[in-house]
């Protein structure tokens, strides 16, 4: 049985999707190392991930679903990129346990929900149209949005209490959410290549 062919408006969607995480990026890491934000950081690695991620689903339209699963099961591997580099991230700031600023932190942080709620509810329409790949989009999205909710949270708190450990567990939160979307996505990949085996017996 061949394949359905994927939703036409997705091209469109991907694309500007694209394009607000990869403006977002550029800000979000000028401000992570002004202030030394290791969640900024965190965060901002997700933004130039996701502008990856979206450039590949839109390259990947039309593909046959063993080659989106192919795609699918190297997005998963993608995902667990930004939780690396804030791992190493953490360990770097352990010898410099200076605070962020909060209302930098803060403001960052807000800008990015608005960002991302915006990506989500433009793939939220589409996170099952095309397998694993939209499901890897909407995913990154959808869990950026809880990170942001994070990183205000560490902002506020710091502004009352000035510490790093904050910033430092929602860094780590955003590493774990990352994790378990990749675990998602590889599950997701996994199925379709079930689905094309079936297909070819």
């Amino acid at each position: 049985m061949p394949d359905e062919p994927a939703s036409p408006p997705l091209r469109p969607v991907v694309a500007r999707v694209a394009g607000l995480n990869l403006a977002y990026f550029a800000v979000e890491i000028a401000v992570a190392l002004a202030i030394g934000s290791v969640a900024l950081i965190a965060d901002s690695l997700d933004f130039l991930e996701d502008a990856a991620i979206n450039l590949l689903i839109f390259a990947g339209l039309g593909w046959s679903l063993r080659n989106r699963a192919r795609l699918g099961t190297a997005m998963a591997g993608i995902l667990m990129v930004p939780a690396l580099a804030t791992a190493y991230a953490a360990y770097e700031k352990v010898s410099d346990m200076s605070p962020p600023a909060p209302l930098p932190l803060t403001l960052t942080g807000l800008g990015a929900l608005a960002v991302n709620l915006t990506c989500a509810a433009m793939l939220a329409r589409h996170r099952t149209g095309a397998g694993s790949l939209t499901r890897a989009a909407y995913l990154s999205a959808r869990n950026d949005a809880y990170a942001n909710l994070a990183i205000i949270a560490a902002g506020l708190v710091t502004a009352l209490q000035p510490s790093p450990w904050p910033d430092l567990a929602a860094a780590a939160g955003i590493a774990i959410l990352n994790a378990d979307s990749a675990g998602d996505i590889f599950r997701a990949a996994a199925a379709e290549r079930r689905a094309a085996r079936d297909a070819e017996s």
